[in-house]
C-alpha cells in the first residue's frame, strides 16, 4: 500500500449477516458473517485488482467497527481517514434468500456513517489521489452525508482528481424525485458514471440501453458504463458505444456486491492505463466471478483469478 492511495472511496460500511440456508429470514437458524457497504466493497475490489486504495467514513468504536478496521488492514485499504465515534454503532444488514432472490433488511438509522459531513473529507488526500469514488447510497443516508459527497466532488474537480460515481439507487432510502435530482447533479460533476440498467431507466426515463447510456453521457461525463447483469455491459466513451459481452459462470448463487466489484475492478485497470473497453471487459469477468459465492466481499476475485478466467 502506498503512502498516498491512488483511489479514495467515501461512504458507509455495514457488517453483513447472510442466512446460511434458503428460506424466509425469520426462519433462518444461523448466519455467515461478512462485510458490506457499496463503497467499502469497491475499495476491497480495487485493492484485490492491484490498486492502492483508501477509505473515508465514520464507524463506531464497537466490535463491528473493529471488524472493519481489521478487514481493511488485511486487504491493504488505507484507513487513515476513518473516524471512530465513541459509543457509535456501526450499521448492519441481513440477507435472506427466497424463491424470488435475495432480500435485505437494514439496521443503519443513526449510524456513525450517517453523520459524515464535509469536515470529514480530507482535502489533501483527495488532491493527492488519482481517483475519487462516490455513490448514491452515501448521498441517500443523510443530508450531511450528501453534503460531504458534493464537497468531495468539488475538491476533486478543483484538484484535477478523476471522479467515479455509481448511482446505486435504493428506493427505500429516498423518494425517486430527490434521488433523480441529486444523482443527475452528481453525474454532471463526474468523469465516469457506473449505473445499472434498472436504475438507469428509472432515473433517465429512457428504456433502450443505448438511450440510457446516452442520457447519462449528455450530462457531461466522458465515460458511462451501463451494467446489465447477465446481459453484460454497455460502454459509452467519447461518444462511441461498445457492447461488453457477459462472462458466464456455471453456478451463480448470490449477486450481492457484483456491481461494486465491477466498479472497483474497472477503476483499478483504468488507472493502470488500460483502455476503457479493456477495463470494462476485465470488470465484467470480475463481477461475474463474485456471484459464485455468498456475500459481498468474500467472493471478490483476485487479479490472478480474473486473468485466469479471461484466458481460459
Amino acid at each position: 500500500m502506498s503512502a498516498v492511495p491512488d483511489i479514495l472511496a467515501v461512504g458507509e460500511p455495514m457488517l453483513e449477516f447472510n442466512a446460511a440456508e434458503d428460506g424466509p429470514l425469520h426462519a433462518a437458524g444461523s448466519f455467515t458473517v461478512g462485510y458490506g457497504g457499496d463503497s467499502s466493497n469497491f475499495a476491497v475490489a480495487a485493492a484485490r485488482s492491484g490498486a492502492s486504495t483508501g477509505y473515508v467514513t465514520r464507524i463506531g468504536d464497537d466490535e463491528f467497527g473493529t471488524a472493519f478496521l481489521r478487514l481493511w488492514e488485511r486487504e491493504g485499504v488505507d484507513a487513515a481517514h476513518v473516524v471512530r465515534e465513541p459509543g457509535g454503532r456501526t450499521g448492519v444488514y441481513f440477507i435472506g434468500r427466497g424463491p424470488e432472490g435475495s432480500t435485505f433488511t437494514y439496521y443503519r438509522d443513526g449510524s456513525p456513517a450517517s453523520r459524515l459531513a464535509p469536515a470529514d473529507i480530507p482535502e489533501e488526500a483527495v488532491a493527492n489521489a488519482r481517483l475519487l469514488h462516490l455513490t448514491g447510497i452515501t448521498q441517500a443516508i443523510s443530508t450531511s452525508a450528501a453534503d460531504a459527497a458534493f464537497h468531495a466532488m468539488d475538491l476533486a474537480r478543483r484538484h484535477g482528481t478523476l471522479v467515479t460515481y455509481d448511482p446505486n439507487h435504493r428506493p427505500a432510502l429516498w423518494p425517486v424525485e430527490r434521488a433523480r435530482a441529486i444523482v443527475m447533479r452528481s453525474v454532471e460533476l463526474s468523469d465516469i458514471v457506473l449505473p445499472n440498467i434498472e436504475e438507469g431507466r428509472l432515473l433517465t426515463g429512457a428504456h433502450a440501453p443505448e438511450a440510457v447510456a446516452e442520457a447519462f453521457a449528455a450530462r457531461g461525463p466522458r465515460t458511462v458504463v451501463l451494467k446489465m447483469g447477465a446481459d453484460g455491459a454497455l460502454l459509452s466513451h467519447d461518444g462511441t458505444i461498445t457492447r461488453i459481452d457477459p462472462y458466464r459462470v456455471e453456478r451463480p448463487v448470490d449477486p450481492s456486491g457484483a456491481g461494486d466489484t465491477f466498479d472497483g475492478a474497472f477503476a483499478a485497470r483504468l488507472l493502470e492505463g488500460a483502455p476503457p473497453v479493456e477495463a470494462a471487459r476485465y470488470a465484467a469477468v470480475a463481477a461475474a466471478l463474485t456471484t459464485t459465492g455468498h456475500g459481498a466481499v468474500r467472493p471478490i476475485p483476485s487479479r490472478a483469478a480474473v486473468e485466469q478466467a479471461m484466458s481460459a
